[in-house]
Order: C-alpha cells, then sequence, then structure tokens
C-alpha cells in the first residue's frame, strides 16, 4: 500500500492512499492506481480540485515507483489496473474524452483530470521497453487495443489497453461477463487474454445447448 501521506480524505487531511497497491507474481509486477471516471472528480458531482491534485501526484509516483520495481527486480513487464478511462486518441468520444494524441491534451472543454497521468506513464512506458498492460473499467465497452502515441504519433507496440466487460440489463445488454488473464514471463508478450462469456447472461444469442439436449 502507499503509505505516505499524500491523498487527500473526507475532511481535507492527508493519508495514505489505500486503494494504491503493488504485488509481484509470475515475473510480473502489478499495481493499483486510484484512478477515476468522470473527469477523475474534475467536473460531474461535486468536483474537488485539490483532492484531484494531491491523488494525481501520488498517482504519478505510485506508477512511476513501480517501473523502478520492475527495473530493479528484473521484471518481464507491468500489469496497472484502475477504474476510469481516460480516453488515448481520438477514436471513441462516445466512451472517453478525445484527447491529442501526441500531446495527450484533451480536446473538448471540459477539465482534464488524466493529462499529466498521462503523459508521465508514456515516458516510462517508453523507457521500460517491456510489455505494458493498462486495464481499466468505467465506460463498459469490452475491448483490447494499442492507442497509445509517442509524441511523435508513433504506436507504443509494448503498450496494450484491455477494458473489462460493463454494460448491464439495464441499458440493453447484460454484458455481465469475465476475462481471464494467461501469463508467460518467457514469451515475448507476457500477457494474452481470454474473454469468458457468462451462458446465463447473454442477450442476442441464446446459449448453445448442453450436450446431449440437442
Amino acid at each position: 500500500m502507499q503509505h505516505d501521506k499524500l491523498c487527500l480524505d473526507h475532511n481535507n487531511q492527508l493519508t495514505g492512499c489505500v486503494e494504491n497497491r503493488r504485488w509481484i507474481m509470475k515475473g510480473v509486477v502489478y499495481a493499483t492506481l486510484n484512478i477515476q471516471g468522470s473527469c477523475n472528480n474534475r467536473c460531474d458531482t461535486l468536483p474537488d480540485d485539490a483532492e484531484w491534485a494531491a491523488r494525481n501526484n501520488a498517482n504519478i509516483l505510485w506508477m512511476q515507483q513501480t517501473f523502478e520495481m520492475a527495473r530493479t527486480y528484473r521484471a518481464a513487464a507491468i500489469m496497472f489496473i484502475s477504474q476510469a478511462d481516460p480516453g488515448w486518441d481520438q477514436s471513441d468520444g462516445t466512451r472517453a474524452p478525445l484527447r491529442d494524441p501526441k500531446t495527450l491534451a484533451q480536446t473538448d472543454a471540459n477539465p482534464d483530470g488524466f493529462q499529466a497521468f498521462l503523459v508521465a506513464l508514456r515516458d516510462e512506458v517508453v523507457a521500460f521497453g517491456k510489455p505494458v498492460a493498462y486495464v481499466h473499467g468505467d465506460s463498459h465497452y469490452f475491448r483490447i487495443d494499442r492507442p497509445f502515441l509517442d509524441s511523435k504519433g508513433r504506436r507504443l507496440e509494448n503498450f496494450v489497453r484491455v477494458e473489462t466487460f460493463g454494460d448491464n440489463q439495464a441499458n440493453g445488454n447484460n454484458d455481465v461477463h469475465w476475462l481471464k488473464e494467461f501469463v508467460d514471463d518467457r514469451s515475448r508478450e507476457v500477457f494474452a487474454f481470454q474473454p469468458q462469456i457468462v451462458p446465463a447472461n447473454r442477450t442476442a444469442v441464446p446459449a448453445p445447448p448442453k450436450r446431449g439436449d440437442d
């Protein structure tokens, strides 16, 4: 846990950042980051710039220290896990902020709660060179892609974004499924992912009959 008193509690008192955690397993460093949807607490309901600023600086430090740990232990890869979809490029404004993929600046008029973190993350991903996976939810659309570009517009091939399932029955789908992660620290990509569809939650296509029922 990030014990340093860098985050603000509900009384605006500095406290440890309890949601930031880190562990090592099978040659991979894993870290959670308290990065929230809806502008990272800079817009939506009851925005709080002071809370955001403290937590954002803590998240950046925790992320940078994760890369330091990975280098120290000669880890094969890193996986970050957070809640927010910060937006990575200009491809999907319906689910995340659009941003200039070179500067990582948000292109709409809303407060940008993610740019500083994304710029710092990109610097570390480039310097690390090994696989980095970033797992998030928030915008409720399952996808695995490589949306991160460097400052010259070149794709960061060692970075993969994984967005988990999320739509629910109230939105017309019951898109509540899970994702299996495979880790092989001897392989080039280290990570592989396999969606696991829950038969009872299928909507458009019924679950296939069990063997012996057809």
